[in-house]
């Protein structure tokens, strides 16, 4: 799925158990090759067990921009002529879920917690009972550069969040945060701001962080 002269220095790894469910889609890096710079099943959060249910349906095209985590379990889907781009250090947790049918962007260090879903799909036509309009079936989703997601998060399409943003556990976003600002922390169901010039400490952790994800 990538040129040789990428594929030969080996920059997935894939641990434990994953079904590929489909394969034909398309695989780009953006960036410097290196061994294990993506990781499915990648051990690196506190958990150490696996259900073994990983699986991945790519018949669209994933793109990377550098390093990038996936935990344990995780489900991804990418549909036909959709396009998913994961920015350098962007991560999903364990028995996380993303649904790519149109276009989904994770920004550089976009980080999602465990359970998170990003889904960009409503999946089932809806119409206006009065004006038999329909709806848009599906939207495109873009995360922002140093985005810190808590677990249990619900990202469904239309969703936008400026650079580093914090997005409180169990939320539901489901629009367009842009002009809120950055340094923002959002939650709710549907997430509203619930504080401003906050964020996690991106320049305290980062050599560690890095240290420890990096394989």
């Amino acid at each position: 799925m990538l040129p040789f002269r990428q594929a030969k220095k080996l920059p997935f790894y894939f641990y434990g158990s994953i079904k590929f469910s489909s394969l034909k889609g398309s695989v780009k890096i953006s960036a410097p090759i290196k061994r294990g710079m993506i990781g499915f099943g990648q051990q690196y959060e506190m958990n150490t067990r696996s259900k073994g249910i990983a699986e991945l349906y790519l018949r669209g095209r994933m793109e990377f921009n550098g390093f990038a985590q996936f935990g344990k379990d995780n489900f991804i889907y990418i549909k036909e002529e959709a396009k998913c781009v994961f920015g350098n250090m962007a991560s999903i947790g364990t028995s996380g879920k993303l649904i790519c049918t149109n276009s989904i962007v994770l920004g550089n260090y976009a980080r999602f917690g465990s359970e998170c879903q990003i889904i960009d799909t409503n999946f089932h036509k809806l119409i206006d009972v009065e004006t038999k309009e329909a709806f848009r079936l599906s939207s495109p989703i873009e995360i922002g550069n140093y985005n810190f997601v808590s677990t249990r998060v619900t990202v469904l399409s239309k969703t936008k969040t400026p650079d580093y943003c914090t997005i409180a556990s169990n939320s539901l976003c489901n629009k367009d945060y842009i002009e809120l600002g950055n340094n923002i922390l959002i939650g709710g169901v549907p997430a509203k701001l619930l504080k401003t010039d906050i964020t996690r400490d991106w320049e305290g952790e980062k050599d560690r962080m890095d240290k420890h994800l990096i394989v």
